[in-house]
């Protein structure tokens, strides 16, 4: 798998803003076939960074309702990353947003 691929997006959600302003962790979707030996090429070599740890999670997939008739619609399953880095090091994508 290119290095490319490996990552898909980053997770921007409200824990994930304090998880990097306080533990400098960063949360992205990586690819289901992605590990974490992958996933640390990946942002070392794209964000020029170093990376500490690599936390791996598969996210269930989810059913919604959806509508007045009630059909049931199917959300995928993922698999998150979350990336330590080391201390002074930091990921410009999440800074000033």
């Amino acid at each position: 798998m290119h290095l490319y691929e490996v990552l898909k997006r980053p997770v921007m959600t409200e824990k994930s803003y304090a998880m990097a302003d306080d533990l400098n962790q960063y949360v992205f979707e990586v690819d289901r076939r992605a590990n974490k030996m992958q996933v640390k090429d990946a942002i070392e070599t794209r964000f020029g960074v170093t990376v500490t740890s690599v936390r791996i999670i598969n996210m269930k997939p989810k059913t919604r309702k959806r509508s007045l008739r009630q059909t049931a619609v199917r959300k995928p399953g993922w698999k998150k990353a979350i990336v330590t880095l080391a201390p002074g090091d930091s990921i410009q994508l999440y800074e000033g947003v």
